[in-house]
């Protein structure tokens, strides 16, 4: 009854997988749920996929890809890698495939993707192409670099273990490489000639550019607020030092207004002086040798300057120099019940209020900047405001009045990451460095540079780390993992393979080898490869041993066709990265991962054998 309720609650999961009609991971948990109710599995077993260190892996894995994304670094190789491209998209999607193939060979393949997906998804933006064309060829390719060399996937470890246990030598770490490069060689031939195939038909004319929200630089120049921004300096001597913003009524009396204060402070660790940065406000008091950035222009300058002795710095500044870790600029438009409709703006106490400056206003598109303090908004106005990232946000959650264009939380985290591209590129390679030694399990060293990516600034805090996580990915990855369990428990798997043993023994050695490496590959769609080459590897074994026949040529029939996870979503984590972020479905997957694996199935049969002999 058992084994018929497990390869019922299968054959359901695989058709609402397919049907796409319900959201991938509220699948894996029905079915999850299936199992626990029909007692097939115990409600411990059910959970032991949500503390499966492949789940925490991949979890700090988003966080890891985060910081390589908001500092830049993923940016940063991808201008190297379409500058040594050119201007010809096939060669950077080749040259794209080779070098996740190479970084694979080193580290787990999820690590790969959750690393590469970032500099893929920039690649594609800054080319105008869709990330889609490139993100599951990622995770194809992720896949085949796992048989490049003994670490780089489970499987390879599992089998080189089994053959330890049985009284052979292991793998050594390059033994298996051989297969690994015809099987990269091969998936970068076939997706070449399918790559305009890949991307989903309701994406096909979407560009990567598409959805971005207008950066804090953009805003600055669509404002007109270059040349509108200047640095002035107070010296030690100046009559302004001591004074309270609040009582100079300096927009009244000069035209202008002051946006921002950067100080040095000599507090706290005395030889190390520390730059801080403050919007100026009311209550904001000026100190000696404080750095003013005022808009306006240096004719209306030139008075105040003048009257406080004060010292020009810069004329004319960038605009972005406003957006900093602690303050940015933004958007909002006012909505059609505004309280502040009608009002102008020294009214409304906007600063007081909010603690924000409006630093611009766009009606019908023409720029107001001048003595904004006297206009009355309108219906249609948007704002351009300037102040901390904090006070931002919680204008964005907790007024009706007006609404926030954009995203301010995805700008404050790459402004508060800025700079500190060598800083994730030095946790990045400590990260595989600690994966290719084996210093401490994967899970641990991927846990380690996920937060140093939070300590260091490369993410903003917990909160934008936990927001990078993809829950969908996790939720269904750790739901799935049960699926060996119930079907060790049900006895699905010993039926399965004392059934091919007895159907395939006749066919001789090539024959049950065949088998194995099918049934291996097809469930391998349904579960992880580690689970799928630890039910599958000793069934390998027991038939090598019964047919007098070399086990490591079967047991590396198993570690491939585990590996060959193409042909749905839930094959392997990589797939369940690539599949939100590239918007396929189920159909997508099978599409074209069932081509790629009968072409793989051919080759490998005619290279296993050959390159490890029977």
């Amino acid at each position: 009854m058992d084994l018929l309720l497990t390869f019922g609650i299968l054959g359901i999961t695989i058709v609402l997988f397919m049907t796409n009609r319900l959201r991938a991971d509220l699948v894996a948990v029905l079915a999850l749920l299936a199992f626990v109710l029909t007692g097939i599995l115990q409600p411990a077993e059910a959970l032991t996929g949500f503390s499966n260190s492949v789940v925490i892996m991949i979890a700090g894995l988003f966080i890891v890809g985060a910081g390589i994304l908001r500092t830049g670094l993923a940016q940063m190789a991808g201008n190297v890698l379409v500058r040594y491209a050119g201007d010809s998209e096939k060669r950077l999607f080749v040259l794209l495939l080779l070098i996740v193939a190479f970084v694979g060979a080193f580290m787990s393949n999820t690590g790969t993707v959750a690393l590469m997906m970032p500099i893929v998804v920039s690649i594609a933006i800054s080319i105008g192409s869709n990330p889609s064309k490139f993100l599951l060829p990622l995770s194809y390719i992720a896949s085949f670099s796992g048989l490049l060399t003994l670490i780089a996937s489970p499987p390879n470890l599992i089998v080189s273990q089994l053959l330890v246990d049985n009284g052979f030598e292991r793998l050594s770490f390059f033994q298996i490489t051989p297969i690994g490069l015809i099987g990269v060689a091969v998936g970068v031939v076939y997706l070449y000639f399918m790559r305009d195939r890949i991307v989903p038909k309701g994406m096909r004319n979407a560009k990567g550019d598409v959805s971005q929200p207008l950066s804090p630089k953009q805003l600055a120049k669509d404002y007109r607020l270059g040349g509108k921004l200047l640095q002035i300096k107070v010296p030690e001597d100046s009559s302004l030092v001591g004074q309270r913003l609040s009582q100079l009524k300096i927009p009244a009396r000069f035209h202008m207004a002051i946006l921002k204060i950067e100080r040095k402070s000599m507090e706290g660790i005395k030889f190390l002086p520390m730059t801080f940065q403050e919007m100026a406000g009311p209550s904001s008091i000026i100190e000696a040798n404080d750095i003013l950035y005022v808009q306006g222009t240096a004719s209306q300058a030139e008075n105040l300057i003048r009257e406080y002795g004060l010292l020009l710095v810069e004329q004319g500044a960038e605009a972005e120099k406003l957006v900093s870790k602690e303050l940015g600029i933004a958007e909002v438009l006012l909505t059609p019940h505004s309280r502040l409709i009608n009002k102008d703006i020294r009214s409304i106490r906007f600063r007081e209020t909010y603690n924000l400056n409006i630093i611009g206003i766009n009606r019908q598109g023409k720029q107001l900047l001048k003595e904004m303090s006297k206009r009355q908004l309108r219906f249609g106005d948007s704002l351009l405001v300037q102040g901390s990232w904090e006070s931002i946000e919680l204008l964005a959650r907790e007024t009706k009045d007006v609404v926030i264009v954009g995203q301010p939380q995805e700008h404050a985290s790459v402004a508060s990451a800025s700079g500190k591209a060598w800083v994730a590129g030095a946790i990045m390679l400590l990260m595989v460095t600690l994966m290719i030694t084996e210093v401490f399990p994967a899970f641990i060293s991927v846990l380690i540079a996920a937060v140093l990516m939070i300590l260091t600034g490369c993410v903003r805090n917990m909160d934008d780390a936990y927001g990078q996580i993809n829950w969908e990915s996790i939720i269904l990855i750790a739901a799935m993992l049960p699926m060996a369990t119930a079907l060790e428990n049900s006895g699905g798997m010993e039926l399965l393979s004392e059934g091919m043993i007895k159907l395939l023994g006749g066919l001789g050695a090539i024959g049950v080898l065949g088998g194995i490496y099918l049934l291996t590959m097809v469930f391998g769609q349904f579960i992880s490869n580690t689970a799928t080459a630890v039910l599958f590897a000793p069934i390998a074994m027991s038939a090598a041993v019964s047919l007098d026949v070399n086990p490591y040529t079967f047991l590396i029939a198993v570690a491939v066709g585990a590996g060959m996870s193409f042909a749905t979503p839930v094959a392997s984590p990589t797939n369940a990265l690539v599949m939100t972020a590239g918007g396929y479905s189920f159909k997508d997957f099978a599409k074209i991962g069932i081509p790629l694996q009968i072409i793989m199935f051919v080759v490998m049969m005619i290279a296993i054998p050959l390159l490890f002999p029977l």
